[in-house]
């Protein structure tokens, strides 16, 4: 299972996310749920970089599935803010369709 963890400040503002393991809907290199979540994720962070001001960072572990997102800057961005809700939006459709025995979202309040 694909398990999400976004992170949310106590106002709702989103400040990033840690995504780890594997959705196992299908063998390695056809799984479907893992490819879509893959390119949420990646678009968001690359789209991140590309179109803001906003500093983050970020870490990746291929074994383990493992990437963590972290907006550095307080207040996020509006841009940046309308990309993570994005985020959320796609990988909440797929939990809709695909089920939390492959893909889990959970909210993390934060200070802020």
């Amino acid at each position: 299972m694909i398990d999400v963890e976004i992170f949310q400040t106590s106002s709702g503002e989103y400040t990033g996310f840690r995504m780890n393991g594997h959705a196992e809907y299908a063998e390695y290199g056809q799984d479907i749920v893992c490819a879509a979540v893959s390119a949420l994720v990646i678009n968001t962070i690359n789209s991140i970089e590309q179109y803001t001001e906003d500093s983050f960072e970020s870490s990746v572990d291929p074994e383990t599935g493992t990437v963590l997102f972290k907006i550095k800057d307080m207040p996020v961005g509006s841009s940046s803010e309308l990309l993570l809700k994005s985020l959320v939006l796609g990988l909440n459709g797929i939990q809709d369709e695909y089920g939390k025995k492959h893909i889990k979202l959970r909210i993390k309040k934060q200070e802020g």
